[in-house]
């Protein structure tokens, strides 16, 4: 199957390079289409129409605002259009594109890796092929979770904003590390590494996150300091504060 990519730039590349495979790509950069279509041995093209002949699916990986300008850029009769346009809702794009089969997404650039989280947005009827199809290109790099259109506002800043978080988490542990002593490439080795055990662990007891923490926190224990010390500085308040600030409205 042939994906083109309306827009090059980092989401775009972390589904190409997660995906592995040759790419039809346009951006108004024609450079940025260059080096992303020569990294996945596909091909960078001048216009979105010659992107969308060449295309099974049409990603848009393009800025929000730009939705109207871009429609009216192709022929789209016919096509099969996925959005990975932000809070852009279904029916935006249905309007935007009428005579093509539309499909949204909200994916986060580990699936570069292919270890991401795409939210595929519930389709209508008439859209389920395309979305099935959809799920299972994405499932190559990572998990899809199906969620309707309401929930959507309120996980997207929270999915698609993890990779940030998590560095800025990394990132305080790692330069308080240091501060202690630790050389900074242990101290990430150190950090890093322990967070994607720990994420799975949570998932495969089934979300019991008090069951993990009492396992790993003995009394009185420099776990139970540091959570202690955690609960002190606000740590629940501020990502209760960060979820409310990222949310779509």
């Amino acid at each position: 199957m042939r994906i083109g990519l309306l827009g090059a730039g980092n989401l775009a590349r972390a589904l190409a390079l997660g995906l592995g495979e040759p790419v039809a790509v346009y951006d108004p950069v024609l450079e940025r289409a260059q080096e992303l279509a020569e990294a996945t041995g596909g091909r960078a093209y001048s216009s979105t129409q010659a992107v969308s002949e060449v295309a099974d699916i049409t990603v848009l990986c393009h800025k929000p605002a730009q939705l109207e300008s871009v429609a009216s850029s192709f022929e789209s009769s016919g096509r099969r259009i996925l959005s990975s346009l932000g809070a852009t809702p279904l029916d935006a794009l249905r309007e935007a594109y009428p005579h093509a089969t539309v499909a949204r997404i909200m994916p986060n650039i580990a699936m570069e890796i292919g270890d991401g989280l795409t939210i595929l947005c519930a389709p209508a009827e008439t859209e389920r092929e395309l979305a099935t199809e959809v799920a299972g290109i994405f499932s190559q790099i990572g998990r899809v979770v199906e969620l309707d259109e309401s929930m959507l506002p309120l996980a997207q800043g929270t999915s698609g904003g993890m990779p940030a978080y998590v560095a800025l988490i990394v990132e305080a542990y790692v330069d308080a590390l240091v501060r202690q002593g630790m050389p900074q490439e242990i101290a990430l080795d150190v950090v890093a590494g322990s967070i994607p055990g720990s994420a799975k662990l949570i998932a495969a007891r089934g979300g019991d996150t008090l069951g993990v923490r009492r396992q790993v926190t003995s009394p009185g224990g420099t776990t139970a300091k540091a959570i202690r010390a955690l609960d002190a500085g606000g740590v629940r308040e501020a990502i209760a504060s960060a979820v409310d600030a990222s949310i779509v409205r």
